[in-house]
């Protein structure tokens, strides 16, 4: 996708070829620059009524738009949401459905609006007397005006989530903009957040369990459709779980066009769940492709894949992930579907040990729900003592608590039950800030635009109408997405527990990334920043520490901080 930078306050507009923009708008004190754009793809300006905008826009639902606004057939989809705002305001926004980041230079002010579920980022910060912002994270930190550093806060952040799960970024006083928010820039220096859409909890007890997955269907079936390529053969990422199988499905159903799915293996000695997904090709009838990672491609390409993100993902499969929508676009596919969404829109396995925790405890309050959350994460919260240096800690402790980022959704006045609070919580910080960032980042660096249709906001409204107890039904999770879906698929791919992608982080840290590991962490660089402490380190690379082998995931979260930290010069 196109990348933009926008620059407000006085004479802006030599500060985004620093930034590594090319500047082509500028209007009423504000500067517009773009950066890489994907061939055929723009990123504006647009303008309507006055008002000059840039962004990056997907609208799943331009039809619907353009017949509500009125608008010509030759409105690319950057002009219909500005449109839709300048003659409805935020409800305008409100009502579009699709990926975007969009800047708005409306008098005085910059107001940067961010997509529904976070398929798109934007990045802000203030120096001097001008504002800038940009969809590049990056660009922000060639920023001459801006004098920034590491953020400690942020970095025992994603030590804790494995990514950074609020506006908190590690460059020191820049800011993420939030899912569903609007955050207006003004010339004053000060900041204005107004909400265009939140998940509302609105339990419909009219309804039985095969009633509200008849509506679920219903919903699931638009989403899909939204998202087809128009007149393209299409792409899914298949795992072989119900959430990538339904996708599957669906499209396989919707498509005229031939259906193409994707799956990984990381060797014929590594678990793997290509019987499950070689079943749903089979009975979809998609052409099916398996791409082989091996640990000389992971180790190879990792400093390169973590570069491409704006916010670090201690996810292993960053590397799979980015090989996978290469094989992908080499195909000649544009747009590629995946399963992502399920869990935290319908409720997976991570809150199972929240709701054992809820049957013991005594303390009702927020903080304590927060607390256990952040614990049951399993990353390195525990090992902050004896990870990060005495200096670092010492610096730390002054630091906002890490509950801050949990308790607003982790609150009854929002959602009245437990389940629906954990949901909200996993969509509003892993979904927007972890899986729909990673997805959009990484296929996009290989020329195709990834689709989520279990993030579409409809679908997402739809779950928080179903009563918790057809989400977790005893013990099958998300019991009511899959009856809603049950006569498409087989009954082996339907009644499964979730497994998850099960990556052999060890393997590959006893193998191809052993000696890096080793190098990177125990290096000058990372001795000289002084975050970690070696000796904590080096347990953990001899495999010391822990009564289960859980020293590769905590290796490799500090590895990809590490590389990413590195990338930008930090």
């Amino acid at each position: 996708m196109p990348r933009f930078c926008v620059c407000h306050g006085d004479g802006p507009a030599d500060q985004l070829v620093a930034m590594g923009a090319r500047p082509v708008e500028t209007t009423a004190g504000t500067s517009i620059g773009l950066l890489d754009a994907m061939p055929g793809k723009a990123a504006g300006p647009y303008r309507f009524a006055g008002l000059t905008a840039v962004g990056e826009i997907t609208l799943h639902n331009a039809a619907q738009l353009r017949a509500r606004l009125g608008a010509p057939p030759e409105c690319t989809d950057g002009e219909l949401l500005l449109r839709s705002y300048a003659r409805f305001g935020l409800a305008g926004i409100a009502a579009a459905e699709g990926m975007f980041a969009l800047v708005i230079a409306e008098r005085d002010e910059l107001l940067l609006i961010r997509d529904h579920a976070g398929g798109r980022t934007l990045f802000y910060a203030r120096a001097g007397n001008r504002w800038a912002a940009s969809s590049s994270l990056r660009a922000l930190r060639r920023w001459p005006t801006l004098g920034t550093g590491l953020n400690l806060p942020a970095v025992r952040s994603f030590l804790t989530f494995a990514y950074l799960p609020g506006e908190e970024t590690l460059l020191r006083g820049v800011s993420e903009v939030l899912a569903g928010r609007c955050v207006r820039l003004r010339a004053d220096g000060s900041v204005a957040e107004e909400v265009f859409w939140e998940p509302a909890e609105e339990l419909d007890e009219s309804l039985d369990g095969d009633g509200h997955a008849q509506a679920l269907r219903e919903h699931l079936e638009a989403a899909t459709v939204r998202r087809l390529p128009v007149a393209e053969p299409v792409a899914v990422l298949l795992s072989g779980g119900i959430d990538s199988s339904l996708v599957t499905a669906l499209a396989a159903k919707f498509s005229d066009h031939p259906v193409s799915t994707y799956s990984i293996s990381f060797g014929d000695d590594a678990p793997n769940e290509l019987g499950y997904s070689g079943l749903v090709a089979a009975h979809c009838g998609t052409r099916h492709r398996v791409l082989t990672v091996a640990p000389e491609a992971v180790a190879n390409r990792l400093a390169g894949t973590v570069a491409l993100l704006d916010s670090p993902v201690g996810d292993p499969l960053t590397v799979p992930n980015l090989l996978l929508a290469e094989a992908v676009a080499a195909d000649g596919h544009r747009v590629v579907l995946n399963g992502e969404g399920g869990d935290p829109v319908f409720g997976g396995p991570k809150n199972l040990p929240m709701l054992v925790f809820e049957l013991a405890r005594d303390d009702p309050s927020p903080t304590a729900r927060a607390t256990a959350y952040l614990e049951s994460y399993r990353k390195c919260y525990a090992d902050l003592p004896r990870l990060l240096t005495t200096k670092a800690l010492a610096e730390l402790e002054s630091a906002p608590a890490l509950e801050r980022l949990l308790e607003p959704y982790l609150r009854p006045d929002r959602m009245s039950t437990l389940l629906n609070q954990l949901l909200h919580t996993n969509l509003r910080t892993k979904g927007a800030h972890h899986i729909l960032t990673k997805v959009e980042r990484l296929t996009a660096s290989a020329g195709v635009e990834g689709r989520a249709p279990l993030f579409d906001r409809q679908v997402i409204d739809q779950a928080f109408r179903v009563p918790p107890r057809h989400k977790l039904t005893g013990t099958v999770e998300k019991w009511v997405l899959k009856q809603a879906v049950r006569d498409l698929l087989p009954a082996t791919i339907v009644d499964r527990p979730k497994s998850g992608m099960r990556v052999p982080v060890q393997r590959w840290l006893r193998g191809p990334l052993r000696d890096l590991g080793h190098d990177l962490l125990l290096g000058r660089e990372a001795r000289d920043r002084g975050l970690f402490r070696p000796a904590t380190i080096r347990s953990w690379l001899r495999g010391e520490g822990a009564v289960l082998p859980r020293q590769g995931g905590k290796l490799w979260l500090v590895l990809t901080l590490e590389l990413w930290l590195r990338s930008y010069d930090l």
